[in-house]
């Protein structure tokens, strides 16, 4: 797959077979689009083209709104979207000055000139240009004129990936993580840098690797205690994760902290996945750190079983 972030230096798409969303999560049925996007260039010869937006178009046009949380950052996305055989993905810079583009001006100054689409595939309720006055009855009224197919993703279709993208963030805040895993199609993963902490986890018998996320947009499951795998240098191992403030020590700022099991190394600095396989408790306070060790130890041979 290749990645485009710059708009004046597009190649010339074969008979381009294009659609347009925010894809956050790469879902199962962000998936089912692909394939139908897929199938209709297979039937010209064409390519796949995936427009996305970075930012994501709330934090331009929404800016005091800060409760934006994704299911992927951009890096992820684009790693998620490569494995689905996708021919080009065009990351937009969305802008203030992007976002101030007529309806029509969007359709031929952007949609037209830069991609010179065979075929758009669009959500039925797909909207664009300044306050949002374009949608897909303009592109039905001038399909003929600029020469491609336009081809509508029905209302059922879209309903079902608005449903799934907020039952997927809800379950996920609820710890439900095994129906987000579903919807997902994947495990919902977390990727950071290794960062020094307090070292509580190693007095306690149990060490872990405090995790930094690079982008604070990312959606973080509830607070509590997981079964997970994780990925270093390429390499997969088990453990258990603690998402919370440590009630236990009266601590207020939240915590990622993982347990890799069998694993003694110095990690600091490294890149970690964790993927979240199972919810196994939420957090407790413990009237002792001896009451809270046992706890641990509890909690590390379920995740063990779970794993």
């Amino acid at each position: 797959m290749q990645v485009h972030r710059e708009l004046s230096q597009l190649p010339d798409f074969r008979n381009a077979v294009i659609t347009i969303g925010t894809f956050d999560g790469v879902h199962a049925g962000h998936r089912h689009i692909i394939r139908q996007l897929q199938e209709a260039a297979a039937a010209v010869q064409g390519e796949t083209v995936i427009v996305t937006f970075d930012p994501h178009p709330r934090e331009v046009l929404f800016p005091a709104d800060n409760k934006l949380r994704l299911l992927t950052t951009l890096p992820e996305k684009i790693a998620l979207l490569g494995r689905e055989g996708i021919d080009h993905l065009v990351v937009v810079p969305f802008t203030k000055e992007f976002s101030a583009l007529s309806a029509r001006s969007y359709l031929e100054d952007f949609l037209i000139a830069r991609f010179r689409p065979h075929t758009i595939i669009i959500g039925y309720d797909h909207r664009f240009g300044h306050n949002r006055e374009g949608g897909l009855e303009l592109l039905e009224a001038e399909q003929h004129k600029y020469g491609f197919t336009l081809i509508e993703i029905p209302q059922q279709v879209v309903h079902d990936l608005t449903v799934s993208s907020t039952k997927i963030r809800n379950s996920l805040q609820e710890g439900h993580i095994k129906l987000a895993n579903e919807l997902l199609g994947y495990p919902y993963f977390l990727e950071g840098t290794v960062i020094h902490g307090d070292k509580m986890g190693r007095q306690l018998g149990y060490p872990t690797a405090n995790l930094q996320l690079p982008d604070q947009r990312k959606l973080i499951p509830a607070e509590g205690i997981y079964a997970v795998k994780v990925t270093l240098n390429n390499t997969l191992l088990n453990g258990v994760m603690s998402i919370g403030t440590r009630p236990t020590f009266n601590g207020t700022d939240l915590r990622l902290e993982v347990h890799i099991f069998d694993f003694d190394q110095d990690i600091y600095g490294s890149e970690l996945q964790v993927q979240f396989i199972d919810f196994i408790r939420h957090n407790l306070k413990f009237d002792s750190a001896g009451a809270l060790i046992e706890q641990m130890d509890r909690d590390s041979a379920e995740a063990r079983r779970k794993l």
